[in-house]
């Protein structure tokens, strides 16, 4: 993971933007803990304007991952969409915006219908919308914890 993250950030997503045979972005987030900054590389759909995430983790994780737990405790994140970079606030989608939400995204990887089967949990969809200007700059950020 770090690895994909330091290639998309160094060469504005030229390397990592299509990979898995899906969109990447880089979400910049505080630990929620820590305070520390870091960079996760996630796969992405788009819903007009707005991006959304999947906090699957992975077929076999039961909890939620913790870039995910961090967004949630502190919901203003920086994004990286290849050279562009914006704030944006993340928030997890209920209800029938996230049914709508899990279908668009099941339909762009659906590896994310095997991790439902097999997680004990609802797996959340994040939606991220822009805030500010969208020429804002990503805050450094360290490894892609």
């Amino acid at each position: 993971m770090a690895e994909h993250v330091r290639r998309y950030v160094e060469t504005d997503g030229a390397s990592g933007y299509r990979e898995g045979g899906m969109t990447n972005l880089v979400l910049s987030h505080r630990g929620r803990t820590s305070g520390t900054l870091y960079r996760t590389g996630l796969f992405f759909g788009e819903d007009g304007d707005r991006y959304v995430l999947v906090a699957s983790g992975s077929a076999v994780t039961h909890t939620h991952p913790q870039w995910y737990l961090n967004v949630a405790a502190e919901p203003e994140v920086h994004v990286q969409v290849l050279g562009e970079r914006f704030l944006a606030r993340a928030r997890t989608a209920e209800g029938e915006e996230r049914e709508r939400l899990w279908s668009l995204m099941v339909g762009l990887a659906p590896v994310y219908r095997m991790y439902e089967a097999r997680s004990r949990r609802v797996i959340p969809v994040v939606v991220l919308e822009r805030v500010g200007s969208p020429a804002s700059s990503v805050a450094p950020a360290s490894s892609a914890g």
